[in-house]
C-alpha cells in the first residue's frame, strides 16, 4: 500500500470568503488536508513560518505579493529533511497571488521528488489552481503528477466528498 505525505500551509485568522473578511477558526486549506488524511491515510505536515504573516488579512496580501515579487523563502520553524519513505505527496496551500505561499516553495525546494507522485490542492475564491501546477513540476524535478483540485474556499468545509473522492483517484 502507498504511503501519503500531506504538505499544507493554511492561514487561520482574517481570510477573503465570498468577497469580504471573516476569521476563520481554522484555515480552508488545514480543512481539505484533513480531508484528504481521513480518506487516503497518511502523514500531515504544517508549514509554519518563524515570522508570522500580518493577523490583518490586507496587511498579510502586501506581504504575500512582496514575497513572490524578491521570491522570497521566508524560514520556517520546522523542516522535513526527507519524503523517502512516502509514495504520494499531496501539496496542499492556498492561492496567494496566481501560486502557494513562497514559504512552500522553501520546504518543497530542500527535497529530492524523484519516483513521487504529487498532487496540488488548491483552495482559492476565484483563482482556481493558478500556476501552482506548472509551479510545482518546475520544483519537484523527478516527480511524476497526478491531477490537481481547486475548492473554493468559502466551500472548503463542505467539501469533503469532493475531497475525498479526488483523493482516493490519484492515491
Amino acid at each position: 500500500m502507498a504511503k501519503n505525505l500531506i504538505i499544507y500551509y493554511s492561514r487561520k485568522g482574517q481570510n477573503y470568503v465570498n468577497g469580504g473578511i471573516k476569521t476563520l477558526a481554522k484555515g480552508n486549506t488545514e480543512i481539505c488536508a484533513e480531508f484528504i488524511q481521513k480518506a487516503v491515510g497518511g502523514d500531515l505536515f504544517e508549514i509554519e513560518t518563524v515570522k508570522e504573516y500580518a493577523a490583518d488579512y490586507y496587511a498579510c496580501i502586501d506581504d504575500a505579493k512582496a514575497e513572490l515579487q524578491q521570491k522570497a523563502r521566508p524560514e520556517l520553524k520546522n523542516y522535513l529533511d526527507s519524503i523517502a519513505e512516502y509514495d504520494n505527496v499531496f501539496i496542499c496551500g492556498p492561492c496567494w497571488w496566481g501560486t502557494y505561499p513562497m514559504a512552500m516553495f522553501t520546504q518543497l525546494e530542500k527535497l529530492d521528488w524523484n519516483g513521487k507522485k504529487v498532487m496540488a490542492l488548491m483552495t482559492h475564491e476565484g483563482s482556481g489552481l493558478g500556476s501552482c501546477e506548472r509551479d510545482l513540476k518546475r520544483v519537484c524535478a523527478g516527480a511524476a503528477f497526478g491531477e490537481g483540485l481547486a475548492v473554493h474556499g468559502a466551500d472548503a468545509s463542505k467539501s469533503e466528498n469532493k475531497v475525498a473522492s479526488w483523493a482516493k483517484a490519484q492515491a
